[in-house]
């Protein structure tokens, strides 16, 4: 059990870093460009895939706390993963609810400019890569 906790803390961060790089800087603003692809359209297409995306990184936060249970890392590395794992609940917890809202209201037809919940999410996803990268150096054998 130890060696594939050991493979995980490394795997998994990694895992992680790839669908928010995928997700975040190409699909999202990537989709906006596509033919025949209007603002709402986009906007539902994105809540779905970033609602999906947020469950599998939350699938993988817990996935890593448990093997560092197992392992029983550095202090250091713990800090890493708290810092991700805070991360992603400020952005489920405090900056999507406005970003649904927003969206919701586009979505009924009403003109909105971009909000500024945009920005702290973006902003956060870019903190966020460099966690991943950074916790993957730190467990790295």
């Amino acid at each position: 059990m130890e060696s594939v906790a050991q493979h995980l803390v490394w795997f998994l961060p990694m895992l992680w870093l790839g669908m928010v790089l995928a997700i975040s800087f190409l699909e999202a603003p990537l989709k906006f460009r596509a033919p025949g692809i209007t603002v709402p359209l986009g906007l539902g297409i994105g809540r779905l895939v970033f609602r999906a995306l947020n469950i599998v990184e939350s699938v993988l936060a817990v996935l890593l706390v448990l093997a560092f249970l197992v392992l029983g890392p550095s202090g250091a590395s713990w800090v890493w993963l708290g810092v991700a794992v805070a991360i992603l609940a400020a952005q489920i917890l405090v900056v999507r609810p406005p970003l649904s809202r927003r969206s919701d209201r586009v979505l009924a037809g009403e003109e909105m400019p971009r909000s500024h919940a945009h920005l702290w999410y973006v902003g956060l996803e870019v903190v966020k890569v460099v966690v991943l990268v950074g916790l993957a150096i730190i467990v790295s054998p």
